[in-house]
């Protein structure tokens, strides 16, 4: 151990009372910013793969008719001129009319692992004793949607073989079963474009979205057209990708080569994901005003010690300590309270972690849980430390500078400063 680490232990030791209040303050600061990023960080990757497994990685959807177009002229050293197409021109088709020729097209992408074509339409929907309500229907290839989706590990009632087998039978969300009062095996009417046809219940999903958990109504493709008077196409295509976070530049280019308006799901969840953002900004800001408060007692008690300190100081520069060897101590002293505090903080902030995540609590809303969700990741330790490292070494160095000027003599003259 070097003598300018020796030292500075004992003025710890001196003012150990204090150092342990700023320590504590490190330890819980480091441990709450670990646990807040982890339990946002959780919901939001939560959130993600719920929306991921419900509507798709991307999808295309109406038809981009251009309706102003403007010549590019070429440069001097490209003669000749292209059609550039306005966005804001530009009108809608409804629908994928060849769903086929853009599934040919999508073979092209690697990064395109499963398409489904869904055929959507609204209806009423009739239940036990005449009770009505509103429902979207989807009308899907089952097999396509199961490797698109997550409807499969969805399901908490009944099964697939009622669906394959039966062209009237349908699946209907949780909400929805609980606001008709209608089980698995019960049947019900749906009545769109002036069709009215009895439906058996083959089984019951629950996403955790409120939204599509009460209002979609999933059924074979076939059976959809017949219902909704669609013969021909789809109302968009839902595509899985091997890369979740390269939907938007795969998006782009897709449309760019269909001509079809083709969403991510950023920037279709963008309010979503902007709320999360927020939430995790704002609540890093908050537990780190525990850890700048923790710097700021640190930053008096360095202060003190330098005042208390001078004439042990003027006799270690009388022995030849240089102003480096003085700033050292104190720097010393920040040091041995970062390590242990961020140490000891990232342990408490594991454990917090691990304990929230055991916690059993029913959580609805845009998606459902039965427990708090956490992200593992290590960047949330990184952030923490590095927020601890500024605040507290910032605490050191004034005081660090402050005794490194202090001169034997004025301390002996009584003129320090």
């Amino acid at each position: 151990m070097s003598p300018s680490l020796k030292i500075a232990v004992r003025f710890l030791v001196a003012k150990k009372r204090s150092m342990v209040m700023s320590l504590a303050g490190i330890v819980f600061g480091v441990g709450f910013f670990i646990l807040t990023q982890a339990q946002t960080s959780g919901f939001e990757d939560f959130f993600i793969r719920t929306i991921l497994g419900t509507d798709g990685a991307v999808r295309i959807e109406d038809r981009l008719q251009d309706t102003i177009r403007s010549l590019k002229s070429g440069s001097k050293s490209n003669s000749g001129f292209s059609i550039a197409a306005d966005r804001e021109g530009r009108s809608y088709i409804s629908g994928v009319a060849e769903p086929r020729l853009i599934r040919d097209a999508l073979n092209e992408f690697p990064a395109v692992t499963a398409i489904s074509g869904v055929l959507r339409g609204n209806a009423i929907l009739e239940g036990i004793g005449k009770k009505k309500g509103s429902a979207q229907v989807y009308g899907i290839d089952l097999d396509d949607h199961l490797a698109v989706s997550d409807l499969e590990s969805q399901i908490v009632q009944g099964g697939f073989e009622e669906f394959r087998n039966n062209p009237r039978g349908i699946l209907i969300g949780k909400k929805m079963a609980e606001i008709m009062q209608i089980s698995v095996g019960g049947s019900v009417v749906l009545q769109a474009q002036s069709e009215r046809r009895r439906y058996r219940i083959a089984a019951i999903y629950e996403t955790g979205v409120s939204d599509i958990d009460k209002s979609r109504i999933f059924m074979q493709i076939s059976e959809t057209r017949s219902l909704l008077r669609k013969p021909h196409g789809v109302s968009f295509l839902q595509i899985n990708l091997t890369d979740r976070n390269k939907a938007d530049e795969v998006a782009s280019r897709i449309q760019m080569i269909t001509n079809h308006s083709t969403v991510s799901w950023q920037e279709r969840e963008k309010t979503w994901l902007t709320v999360f953002n927020f939430i995790r900004i704002s609540t890093a800001l908050t537990v780190t005003s525990i850890i700048l408060i923790s710097g700021l007692g640190m930053f008096n008690t360095l202060v003190m010690i330098v005042m208390e300190k001078t004439k042990e100081i003027s006799i270690l520069r009388s022995m030849g300590y240089t102003r480096g060897d003085i700033s050292s101590i104190f720097l010393w002293e920040g040091g041995i309270v970062l390590i242990i505090g961020t140490f000891l903080g990232t342990l408490v902030g594991a454990a917090l972690t691990f304990a929230v995540s055991r916690i059993p609590i029913r959580i609805t809303g845009i998606f459902a849980t039965d427990s708090f969700v956490v992200s593992w990741s290590l960047w949330h330790y990184v952030a923490a430390v590095s927020t601890a490292v500024v605040i507290v070494m910032c605490a050191s160095v004034i005081p660090a500078r402050r005794a490194a000027r202090l001169e034997p003599g004025d301390v002996i003259r009584g003129t320090s400063q």
